[in-house]
C-alpha cells in the first residue's frame, strides 16, 4: 500500500437540486462527524452548477472536511461562451477539483483530446486539481486497443508538462466498456489499468511524478466493491456516479477498506 492520500470523488451528474444537495450536506456531516474520516483519506464532492454555491455554503459554514468539486469547466477564462462555465469562476467559490474529459463529455458533447487538454491546462492555471478522466469503448477493448487508446489519451493531457505539474493531477479511469453494457470489470481490471497509467505517466514524466500522482477508478462503484478496489496497490481512489447520490452510500465508500 503507498503513501499516496486515497481520494473519493462524488460525480453528481446532472442530478440533485440546490435544495436536495444542502440536505445532502447535512446528512453527510452528521455521518462524518459520528465517524471521521480514515486517515489518509480525502472526499470531494461535484455537484452540478447551479448547486456549487450552495454546496460551498453548507460545506464552509459547518467545516465539514470535504473537498468542493466541479463535473467540467470551459478552456477560457472569459467571452462569448453561452452557457459555459470557466475554470475563473470556479476557483472563486473556492472549487479544488474539477473533473475533466469524462466519458460523457467526450462521448456525448465530443470533447476532443485537444479540448481536454485545454482545460486541463485552465484548471491548473487557477490552482485547482485536475481529475483528467480516460478510458476505453467496448470496441477498443475487444479490439485489443485499451492500452493504446489510454496512452494516447494521456499522452495528449500530459506531454510537454513539468514533473511537478504532471505530479499535481489526478487520473480517473473509466471503463466505458464496463458500463451500461453488461460487462463487468473487476478490481483486477482496474489494477491493471492503473499500473499501466502509472508506467506511461512515468515515461512522460519521470517516477517520481508518476509515484505521486493519484489514480481513481471509476465505474459502477458501490460500497460492496469499494473496499477491494481500494486495496489494490495502483488504486488511490474512486469516481463514483449513481452511488454518490445517497449520503449514507458514499460515506461508506469513502470508508471502505
Amino acid at each position: 500500500m503507498s503513501d499516496r492520500e486515497l481520494l473519493v470523488s462524488g460525480n453528481w451528474k446532472m442530478n440533485q437540486t440546490h435544495f436536495e444537495a444542502i440536505q445532502f450536506v447535512q446528512a453527510l456531516a452528521a455521518l462524518l462527524r459520528a465517524r471521521p474520516l480514515r486517515t489518509g483519506r480525502a472526499l470531494s464532492l461535484h455537484p452540478p452548477f447551479t448547486a456549487l454555491r450552495s454546496v460551498q455554503t453548507a460545506l464552509e459554514s459547518d467545516a465539514v472536511p470535504v473537498a468542493l468539486g466541479a463535473q467540467n469547466c470551459h478552456e477560457a477564462d472569459k467571452g462569448a461562451f453561452t452557457g459555459e462555465v470557466s475554470a475563473e469562476m470556479l476557483a472563486k467559490l473556492n472549487v479544488g477539483f474539477v473533473i475533466v474529459g469524462h466519458s460523457e463529455r467526450r462521448q456525448l458533447f465530443g470533447e476532443s483530446d485537444e479540448q481536454v487538454r485545454a482545460k486541463v491546462d485552465a484548471v491548473l492555471r487557477h490552482k485547482m486539481t485536475p481529475i483528467l478522466c480516460v478510458g476505453e469503448t467496448l470496441d477498443e477493448r475487444q479490439a485489443g486497443e485499451a492500452r493504446a487508446r489510454v496512452s494516447a489519451q494521456l499522452e495528449a493531457a500530459v506531454k510537454g508538462r513539468s514533473r511537478a505539474g504532471v505530479a499535481e493531477l489526478v487520473i480517473a479511469y473509466e471503463p466505458i466498456w464496463a458500463i451500461g453494457t453488461g460487462e463487468t470489470a473487476s478490481a483486477d481490471d482496474a489494477e491493471e489499468m492503473a499500473a499501466h497509467i502509472r508506467a506511461e505517466l512515468e515515461s512522460l514524466a519521470g517516477k517520481d511524478a508518476a509515484g505521486a500522482v493519484r489514480i481513481q477508478y471509476g465505474g459502477s462503484v458501490n460500497p460492496d466493491n469499494a473496499g477491494e478496489l481500494l486495496r489494490k496497490p495502483n488504486v488511490d481512489g474512486l469516481l463514483v456516479g449513481g452511488a454518490s447520490l445517497k449520503p449514507d452510500s458514499l460515506f461508506e465508500i469513502a470508508q471502505a477498506r
